[in-house]
């Protein structure tokens, strides 16, 4: 009977990811039919709000239907993580409820990969909500390759770098 009951409970949380991660799949163009540079920054402005809305919120279904199973992330303080739900797991032991994340207007660059899908460059701030007196603001740099697969935009490749007290 315990199996059935998780099961049951895992089959839900599957649907709710797929329902989520269709939501704002539905909002964002295919690469397919994006036709020029200004639909393309849409499309990964877009999709990086959701995913860093979901970071914030700590909204980890959401957070980790952004991944692709076997994403690589580099982080030049924290080293390597391995697979999406090593991410979400450190994720949530190292950012829900300590860390927030915004992106430096006017910093956001995004390139078309031809057959693939965009990179996506910019800047981002952390911020330590009740703590920033002590913790104080981050910035660093971030790198990350969406792939357009089976109509989703996934995220494959992060590299966060060069982080350092914000000026």
């Amino acid at each position: 009977m315990k199996k059935l009951v998780g099961l049951r409970r895992m089959m839900v949380l599957v649907a709710v990811m797929a329902v989520l991660g269709a939501r704002v799949e539905g909002q964002v163009a295919g690469l397919d039919s994006i036709k020029n540079q200004e639909e393309l920054d849409k499309a990964v402005g877009a999709l990086d709000a959701a995913l860093f809305d979901a970071y914030n919120r700590c909204d980890l279904v959401k957070f980790s239907s952004f991944f692709v199973e076997d994403v690589e992330f580099y982080h030049d303080q924290g080293g390597v993580t391995l697979g999406r739900q090593n991410l979400t797991d450190s994720v949530k032991k190292n950012i829900c409820g300590k860390t927030t994340r915004e992106l430096v207007p006017g910093t956001l660059q995004v390139h078309y990969m031809k057959g693939y899908g965009a990179v996506e460059m910019g800047v981002h701030r952390f911020h330590h909500p009740g703590h920033e007196d002590t913790e104080g603001v981050g910035e660093g740099r971030f790198i990350h390759l969406w792939q357009y697969k089976d109509g989703a935009w996934k995220i494959t490749r992060v590299i966060s770098y060069d982080h350092h007290a914000a000026k």
